[in-house]
């Protein structure tokens, strides 16, 4: 009797060592990137795979290397390893809503991460204000141009939800200042710096040099525009405005090279996105900001990070300061 009274006493106790399918040390969450050719996505997943971490979530991470058709590989994959939530940021917003509709289908949570996907029933859409982005760039633009001159508008990929809304943002500035006169917009396939360069040095030709601004969707291709400025000698009388903070044009800006930033901050974007897919994952209610219309016919819950304006006066404060970039990594080690 004794003896059967032990065995089940220890039978119960490895019962109850196990882990059930459920429990938070067996959740899988996706993670999938457009790419890792830009600076800051490196930064992305290293924040978002601690904080799931964090949470006792497994990442499984992938890099979509900017192909529509490797996306929806990558996210089948996910599919069979078992995720509970995948977090997408699309290729394309328009053409992704078929790997969305198959996930669902699996009962699989969907969030976009820093893109909208449209016309699909996305559980979430994790993003910084990217309109008001290019409200920041333009009020910046418009102050150190007395608010007239040619203006140079370098997008990101045509029909990108975040391209379209920071160049939303930037006209929206520009259309109430008739002085201003956009002689150049041009989108970039992959948000392409030499593809930024090639259009800048095409304009500047084109103009005889007469610039007063350009605005780029982000650092990447601001970069090329400081290239193409500085080619022509003119590093400091045409003003650039780029916007992600990377660290090349932080150190642009210091040496004048380049005038404006705006940091989006990817910490608070990429522990969001974290959270809200742990707990999608574990069928939790996810707090959000507002709502927006993604064509599912459905209201996306939208969660919002802010972003903030860089420039050299405030540099210290919002960069260093932040830990966004040390000291060292801008200055060098001799300052």
């Amino acid at each position: 009797m004794m003896r059967y009274i032990l065995i089940s006493f220890m039978t119960l106790a490895v019962l109850g060592c196990q882990k059930t399918p459920t429990s938070t040390s067996n959740l899988k969450i996706g993670f999938i990137l457009d790419n890792m050719n830009e600076e800051r996505y490196a930064k992305d997943r290293a924040y978002f795979e601690e904080k799931a971490k964090s949470l006792g979530a497994e990442v499984i991470f992938a890099s979509a290397n900017s192909d529509v058709s490797t996306q929806m590989n990558k996210v089948e994959n996910m599919m069979v390893s078992g995720v509970k939530a995948i977090v997408i940021q699309p290729v394309d917003s328009n053409a992704s809503a078929s790997m969305v509709k198959a996930a669902k289908a699996q009962n699989i949570a969907i969030i976009a991460y820093d893109r909208i996907i449209q016309n699909a029933p996305i559980d979430l859409y994790v993003t910084q204000d990217s309109f008001k982005v290019g409200v920041l760039q333009a009020e910046a633009a418009v102050k150190a141009t007395s608010a007239k001159g040619n203006y140079v508008i370098l997008s990101g990929a045509e029909g990108h939800s975040v391209a379209e809304a920071i160049t939303s943002g930037v006209r929206s500035v520009l259309s109430k200042y008739p002085e201003i006169k956009i002689v150049t917009h041009q989108y970039h396939q992959g948000w392409s710096s030499d593809l930024a360069l090639k259009t800048v040095e095409n304009t500047l030709t084109k103009t005889k040099n007469d610039v007063a601004a350009i605005l780029a969707n982000n650092s990447g291709m601001a970069r090329g525009a400081v290239q193409a400025v500085a080619e022509q000698k003119l590093s400091g009388k045409i003003f650039i405005a780029g916007a992600d903070a990377d660290l090349s044009s932080v150190r642009d800006i210091t040496k004048d090279r380049q005038q404006f930033e705006v940091l989006k901050d990817i910490k608070p974007l990429a522990e969001a996105a974290a959270i809200a897919a742990v707990k999608l994952a574990k069928g939790e209610v996810v707090e959000f900001d507002t709502t927006m219309d993604n064509g599912s016919g459905v209201p996306v819950k939208v969660i919002n990070t802010m972003v903030y304006p860089v420039n050299k006066e405030n540099l210290e404060q919002v960069i260093i300061q932040s830990g966004f970039h040390s000291q060292k990594d801008v200055y060098g080690s001799t300052n």
